[in-house]
């Protein structure tokens, strides 16, 4: 499966040994997501109804903790050099990099399943339940992602980074249909009238672009969802 598609050889790329500031700081703002989202129903309720004091409190510890995580390289992206740099090579995975994959999964699967289980059911009953789903469902869905990540059963979350060249490509494939099936979802919430007809249309298109962009990403077709064989000198993104 891991080579199917082309994979990425190292005369592709330009090598690096050190990430320059911009470089570090421009990875800031993804685990400032990724952790702002980690609260699911209250962040269920900011886009539902709108910002609250709970929102920007919450906000702010995230800024400064990911702030202070950020100056000292302790997230993935934002350290002085480079993690890794061969992909075969069984080295320690760092305990910075299995939390904050763990949460990124997090927000990955757990918004984009309780959303699919919210549309389904409100095709089916004709009504909404997306905000008791929310307040039922996630805590429980994200306890079993967590712990997923901290027994090494999610990409990038094991105990050593021998994998990388191919389950890094899961990850950014799963960022990809996620993010853009999210977006697209929003902008049909905001835009389309509130009817089952629209409900139906929210849910096929939803549902095709999730399995559209997880297709384009398996064939190796959108950025970093090419494999990296092993033994290559390269650097991890």
């Amino acid at each position: 499966m891991a080579f199917t598609v082309r994979p990425e050889i190292f005369d592709e790329r330009k090598m690096r040994t050190r990430n320059k500031k911009h470089y570090r700081v421009s990875h800031w703002p993804i685990w400032i997501w990724v952790f702002f989202l980690a609260p699911g129903p209250m962040t269920f309720s900011l886009f539902a109804h709108g910002g609250s004091r709970g929102n920007l409190i919450w906000l702010g510890v995230v800024l400064v903790c990911t702030g202070i995580a950020l100056l000292a390289g302790q997230l993935p992206g934002c350290e002085p050099a480079p993690y890794i740099l061969r992909f075969n090579e069984d080295r320690p995975n760092p305990l910075y990099r299995k939390v904050c994959y763990s949460f990124a999964w997090n927000a990955l699967i757990n918004f984009a399943l309780l959303n699919f289980i919210g549309l389904a059911v409100a095709v089916a009953t004709g009504k909404w339940y997306l905000q008791q789903i929310y307040w039922k469902g996630y805590t429980p869905i994200c306890i079993i992602v967590l712990l997923l990540g901290a027994f090494g059963l999610l990409p990038r979350v094991g105990k050593s980074t021998r994998g990388e060249g191919t389950e890094r490509r899961y990850f950014y494939g799963a960022v990809w249909s996620v993010t853009a099936a999210q977006t697209t979802l929003l902008l049909l919430w905001k835009t389309l009238p509130k009817n089952h007809t629209t409900d139906i249309v929210k849910l096929a298109v939803y549902t095709g672009v999730l399995i559209l962009m997880g297709t384009l990403s398996v064939f190796g077709k959108l950025p970093r969802t090419r494999p990296i064989q092993p033994g290559e000198l390269i650097v991890a993104d």
